[in-house]
């Protein structure tokens, strides 16, 4: 199902929280598709906090919610990228 959110087009989160008794090995996969789907240049963390806006209070130990946060989280801590092109030369 498609919603008409921007940031969820093929209604990836919305459906989420719409599944009985999903889990949260799907949910991440379900997270994972979605980022993965994301336009080039969107601020993840602002887009995640959309959708906690959305759905957190009504829906605060649903697993979708927990990957949200857990997302989230990641996104403030990036981890270090770039292997041997970014290491210092001597």
């Amino acid at each position: 199902m498609k919603t008409s959110d921007p940031l969820d087009k093929k209604g990836l989160i919305y459906e989420a929280y719409r599944i009985d008794g999903i889990i949260p090995d799907e949910c991440r996969s379900i997270f994972l598709d979605w980022a993965l789907s994301l336009p080039d240049g969107q601020d993840t963390q602002a887009a995640i906090a959309h959708f906690l806006g959305i759905y957190q209070a009504e829906n605060p130990d649903h697993p979708m919610t927990v990957v949200l946060l857990q997302g989230q989280e990641a996104a403030a801590h990036p981890r270090r990228r770039g292997g041997w092109k970014t290491r210092p030369r001597d």
